[in-house]
């Protein structure tokens, strides 16, 4: 029995060699980027210097990680990748869909796809350039923005140096950036919903929104299911180029997230230890975010990840 299975495994190989070889690069850049570098994680452990290397360096334990939790620059950091992930969660994650919905109602092919062209477009873009773009936009002497503000009468604003605008610039850029892309996903999802449903909707009285509520909306349930799990299991992560393209030092206070704290003190300060610790913290409690929201959405009727 065992020799006939291997048999169909090798047939089933053979068969599927061409797409086992386009499945190879991902694999290998997996393997190289992502599972190699989780044996680097010792050195949390270490109290790691360069000269010595990662198995020359003296254990010291958990005291790194002890260090990091007894820092008030730790809760700092964590507070604020915990709050801009949860504004991306309210603002930014539900507006893809209501584009896509949108853009699922137009008729015109031509007009169609010109917005979708128009909507992706950002996605393609450097934060690099992007961030530049927002901060010129947002400028207090030469912004558009600003221009207009005085052109009715009230004063310019330095948002990209104000605590408070800080922020929902950040989330407006993610919107502008992120959100025509996202609607891909969802217009796919809305492609596989049966047309006939529409129609049996439309027999038994219901309008639009009454057709979008009961029909495209469930029908793209498992799409928004699957990448919820995906942004939540991204709760302790902020990208770090959107972060660096548009902080500055006025904003430390709410833009230091855990990324860029992790680039200033430890490959700008040579603190690989401490920020090894901090960003082996930050994997586990991505780890058990995923592990629960797939849990919770599983146990709500959905498919979940696995």
């Amino acid at each position: 029995m065992r020799a006939v299975s291997q048999h169909k495994w090798w047939k089933a190989l053979a068969r599927d060699r061409f797409l086992y070889v386009l499945l190879a690069p991902v694999l290998v850049y997996l393997l190289i980027f992502k599972y190699l570098p989780i044996a680097g994680e010792m050195i949390a452990f270490k109290n790691y210097r360069l000269a010595d290397g990662i198995f020359g360096s003296p254990w010291v334990g958990w005291a790194q990680f002890q260090k990091l939790f007894a820092s008030q620059e730790f809760y700092t950091v964590l507070r604020n990748t915990i709050v801009l992930n949860m504004y991306q969660l309210v603002f930014v994650f539900p507006v893809p869909i209501v584009l896509a919905i949108l853009l699922n109602e137009v008729r015109i092919e031509w007009y169609k796809r010109t917005l979708q062209n128009l909507l992706y477009i950002p996605h393609f873009i450097s934060w690099v350039v992007l961030g530049s773009v927002v901060i010129a936009l947002l400028s207090p002497s030469t912004g558009f923005v600003n221009f207009m503000l005085k052109a009715v009468g009230l004063d310019p604003v330095y948002f990209m140096a104000s605590t408070t605008w800080w922020p929902v610039a950040f989330i407006a850029s993610s919107i502008w950036k992120e959100a025509g892309f996202g609607t891909i996903l969802y217009l796919a999802a809305m492609a596989g919903i049966d047309p006939t449903l529409y129609e049996a909707a439309k027999i038994d009285g219901a309008r639009k929104l009454r057709q979008i509520w009961h029909v495209t909306l469930p029908g793209i349930r498992s799409t928004i299911a699957i990448l919820l799990i995906l942004q939540t299991g991204n709760m302790m992560d902020v990208g770090f180029e959107h972060i660096y393209a548009l902080r500055n030092a006025s904003v430390t206070s709410v833009s230091e997230v855990i990324s860029t704290y992790v680039y200033t003190r430890g490959i700008v300060n040579l603190q690989y230890s401490y920020t090894a610790a901090l960003g082996l913290f930050q994997s586990v409690v991505g780890l058990v975010l995923i592990l629960s929201v797939n849990r919770l959405i599983k146990l709500l009727g959905e498919r979940g990840l696995w």
